[in-house]
């Protein structure tokens, strides 16, 4: 992994309100320079990264050297425009920022992203910069978008100078339905010269997170999050059962597996009492709508107890199970287990923890039945 000090130079200029890149010139820019913020922080714990504003009268430090990418992010939100490109000027405040970094260990590059024209710009002026950078050992990437057919041959010639053993690169981005930030993931400044960088920090054996994913899947979850509880208060005058939460399926095969166990001990207290006395069928409880309250340990086991009954009176109130010292319990039916649950609201019979816990249930019947193979 390269150490490196990076100074990423942002094009803050009046051009960049245009909306030929999607969905902006400035917010293309944007994305892009997260992407390589946090590509350049990941990629070693000890990398730094700053940003300087080359629009506007002068250049401007927004972010020194750090390795704090929230900080970083933070201050891309707020920038402002105005003016235009200050490219000379402002590469030489980038020269500066870098010379004074703490760790002198660490390779100097500047990132530049240049999204207005460079007719200002004496070329001369611009090859002169460039040797002295390379005299200097600073290696530069440049993101020409925008205007990229106008400044193509200055930012060529910029390149050929300061470039020292393939260290520096010159990306060229036409306006079109492409994604700025999408291009630059497969171009050198995100790869490395060897294309290492892509493997490395992209996928592979590295265990590298994407800070700007991670970000994305954060918010969506927290919007995610929010929406549910407005539909839960928008649903609340109504007399429907609420649907069951994310935190409540979690624990779906644990009440699954407690509410079984309670009705096979509920069947066998019926079972060991006098077989003289028979339950009236007015005793039989009448199925109750589930309430606006819903319990799923309650109702998943009232329902339970209610199937096996009529399914115990049907088989000669369970003499053969007794006589054979086995118990014909419920447990071992499927199709038994999944006509009670799917009468249960904010229960789904496809959930997949569901269907572990079945198949867990449905074990220790069938081991009792090897035994008394073997036997």
């Amino acid at each position: 992994m390269v150490l490196e000090a990076s100074i990423v130079c942002i094009d803050t200029s009046d051009w960049m309100r245009n909306g030929d890149y999607v969905p902006t010139r400035l917010e293309a820019q944007q994305d892009a320079v997260n992407l390589i913020c946090g590509a350049k922080t990941q990629s070693n714990p000890e990398n730094t990264v700053g940003v300087v504003a080359f629009g506007g009268k002068s250049p401007e430090v927004l972010v020194t050297l750090t390795s704090d990418l929230g900080k970083i992010l933070q201050t891309l939100g707020s920038t402002r425009l105005g003016g235009n490109l200050n490219f000379l000027s402002g590469m030489q405040v980038a020269q500066l920022a870098l010379k004074h970094r703490q760790n002198k260990s660490q390779q100097q590059r500047i990132i530049v992203f240049v999204g207005s024209p460079l007719s200002t710009c004496d070329s001369n002026e611009m090859v002169r910069l460039a040797k002295r950078l390379k005299k200097n050992n600073v290696a530069v990437d440049i993101i020409n978008f925008g205007e990229e057919t106008e400044n193509t041959e200055k930012l060529e010639a910029f390149i050929n100078a300061v470039n020292s053993n393939d260290n520096s690169h010159l990306v060229n981005v036409p306006p079109g339905p492409h994604v700025l930030s999408d291009i630059l993931m497969a171009s050198p400044i995100i790869t490395g010269e060897d294309g290492a960088g892509a493997v490395g920090m992209f996928g592979g054996d590295s265990d590298y997170d994407n800070a700007l994913l991670a970000q994305a899947l954060k918010e969506s979850m927290e919007d995610e999050r929010m929406r549910q509880e407005a539909a839960k208060k928008a649903e609340g005058g109504s007399s429907e059962a609420p649907q069951t939460t994310s935190m409540e399926l979690e624990d779906d095969e644990k009440l699954l597996q407690d509410a079984i166990a309670m009705s096979m001990q509920e069947q066998q207290n019926q079972s060991s009492a006098p077989s003289s006395t028979p339950t009236p069928a007015s005793a039989t409880p009448a199925p109750s709508q589930p309430s606006e309250d819903f319990d799923m340990d309650d109702d998943l086991a009232m329902a339970l107890k209610m199937s096996m009954e009529p399914q115990s009176q049907a088989k000669g109130q369970g003499t053969q199970s007794a006589s054979s010292g086995t118990s014909s319990l419920p447990s071992a039916d499927p199709n038994f287990l999944n006509s009670v649950l799917s009468n249960l609201p904010g229960v789904s019979i496809d959930d997949e923890r569901i269907k572990n816990a079945m198949k867990a249930l449905e074990k220790p019947s069938d081991d009792k039945s090897k035994d008394k193979d073997k036997k």
